[in-house]
């Protein structure tokens, strides 16, 4: 049984505003502390010589520079929200390295949202020379992706429906407040688990804290990073706070899981 090494960046750890938030002066926003600086939620899966993107994050670019990220295979998108999507344009120095289209994977909602949104990238009357290459591959089911098995799956965003995914013992599972008992049955003997965890007080489309804690706890993953972190959140001193076995995600951070053959199937 052949075993490859899966690594996991977190590119970004933060809520819509990233934080600092613009304007504000609170003791998080003011903080030097690096783990209190998050950039919109993001992440990227490097598998041999491929990196697989989740999400085209507002800060797309500041993540790449910052992690040296020289290309990009594919992107899978778990929503059509602005801070997950908006980064989109800065696909194209990719492309431009690679000279190949980058494909783009999503609920075919999400990916009719980002057609329509970015319609100067996707209307093929347009004749302008400098925009991303991109092509649109709506997904309701696993595929197949360089030889790993990415697992959509389904969750609840106040009204809208996004994706999480699986690959092998990872999953990310970000802007949800509601993950349904069929996507439960998904998420058996992970080792990493990325949970949305927006600040402790409620809020009406994302699971707080205590919520993320009890969600955790129920799916049971080895251990669980909480991400989209507000700016209630203040990491060195609530990281400590938390039960074992889940911990604050932060930008930058970076870890590796063996994937088996038979994961990849």
């Amino acid at each position: 049984m052949q075993t490859e090494t899966l690594k996991i960046t977190v590119l970004g750890s933060g809520t819509s505003t990233g934080i600092p938030v613009t304007g504000c002066r609170c003791a998080i926003c003011l903080s030097d502390h690096p783990r209190n600086q998050r950039t919109r939620c993001s992440a990227l899966l490097s598998y041999g010589k491929y990196n697989i993107l989740i999400d085209t994050s507002t800060d797309l670019r500041q993540q790449a520079l910052r992690e040296d990220i020289r290309h990009i295979d594919a992107v899978f998108y778990t929503h059509s929200h602005a801070d997950h999507m908006h980064g989109i344009d800065d696909l194209r120095g990719f492309n431009l390295h690679s000279k190949q289209s980058i494909p783009l994977y999503g609920s075919e909602q999400t990916l009719t949202t980002i057609r329509n949104s970015f319609s100067y990238i996707f209307d093929q009357s347009e004749q302008a020379s400098y925009i991303p290459r991109l092509n649109l591959n709506p997904i309701n089911k696993p595929v197949e992706m360089f030889g790993l098995k990415i697992v959509p799956i389904a969750m609840q965003h106040g009204q809208m429906e996004t994706f999480g995914y699986r690959c092998g013992p990872f999953a990310y599972l970000t802007d949800c407040n509601v993950i349904p008992p069929s996507s439960l049955e998904l998420l058996d003997d992970l080792e990493v688990l990325i949970l949305d965890g927006l600040r402790f007080t409620p809020h009406p489309t994302h699971f707080n804290i205590p919520q993320a804690i009890e969600m955790a706890k129920q799916i049971g993953a080895k251990q669980t990073l909480l991400t989209h972190l507000s700016h209630e959140v203040d990491h060195p001193v609530h990281d400590q706070q938390l039960p074992d076995g889940i911990n604050l995600a932060y930008d930058g951070q970076q870890f590796n899981l063996p994937v088996t053959s038979w994961m990849m199937k």
